[in-house]
């Protein structure tokens, strides 16, 4: 009872599935959520449970969570669409891959700290710098004090490293996560582009759509100067609603 498109196990760990071209017609009629009894919850089409591309009970660790995931099997048509079921593809992904992926997992985490957006200044304009200085400044101290993940900051695009210890940490963090967080973690670290950012979420200190806007600063800043096509708003818009998914995949796991 697998309907759920194949993971790609190159990317599976940070991007969820591949899509398929198969149309997968709806064959349920009702969606429920309940009691696991192997523990969990799982979503339940017609009283049964789906199962994940290989082949594992579609089963999450709270009921929040799985009724996220069941949102989305009732609002399907009559033809599932799989790029409307991203809380589907993170449960999916956590189940079936990241457990076998955990330490490459937490080490790309902390590879983004060690090049993280809110380090990196622009050396001009002025007014750009002023407006890196002023949103991503509190964050990085917001790192530190809550995290320990003390970064510095430097001005132009040169890689300068940050300390190991803080790398250190970073990975810790992400590995002391259980799967389903961890896959939370994996996937809004590279959209944000910043693991201070995506961590500043999952810790509920930062909602997705605002850390979305932060991670973009300088798009902002050249948008409000030379304007924005509609094919970008709208990549840009889809890039936001996956953020703010994201948000809403790690409150359901609280």
């Amino acid at each position: 009872m697998s309907h759920i498109p194949p993971l790609d196990p190159m990317v599976a760990a940070r991007k969820g599935f591949r899509e398929t071209e198969e149309a997968v017609r709806r064959f349920w009629k009702t969606v429920s959520v309940g009691p696991h009894s192997d523990g969990g919850w799982a979503v339940l089409l017609d009283g049964r449970t789906p199962k994940t591309p290989a082949k594992a009970p579609l089963v999450l660790p709270t009921e929040a969570a799985a009724q996220l995931v069941a949102e989305e099997w009732a609002a399907q048509g009559q033809v599932v669409e799989p790029s409307t079921m991203p809380a589907t593809r993170l449960a999916s992904t956590a189940i079936d891959r990241i457990g076998q992926a955990r330490e490459p997992v937490a080490d790309e985490i902390a590879a983004y700290a060690g090049s993280d957006v809110v380090c990196y200044l622009a050396e001009h304009p002025t007014p750009l710098v002023e407006l890196q200085q002023r949103e991503w400044g509190p964050w990085r101290d917001w790192a530190a004090r809550e995290m320990g993940v003390a970064l510095e900051p430097v001005a132009g695009i040169v890689h300068q490293p940050q300390a190991p210890e803080a790398i250190a940490r970073v990975k810790a963090h992400a590995l002391a996560m259980d799967d389903f967080r961890l896959t939370g973690l994996a996937t809004a670290v590279p959209l944000l582009g910043s693991a201070v950012l995506a961590l500043a979420v999952e810790q509920g200190a930062l909602e997705g759509g605002a850390a979305f806007d932060l991670s973009r600063i300088d798009e902002l800043f050249q948008e409000e100067q030379w304007g924005v096509d509609a094919e970008a708003a709208e990549r840009t818009e889809a890039r936001r609603a996956e953020a703010e998914l994201l948000d809403r995949w790690l409150r359901a796991l609280d």
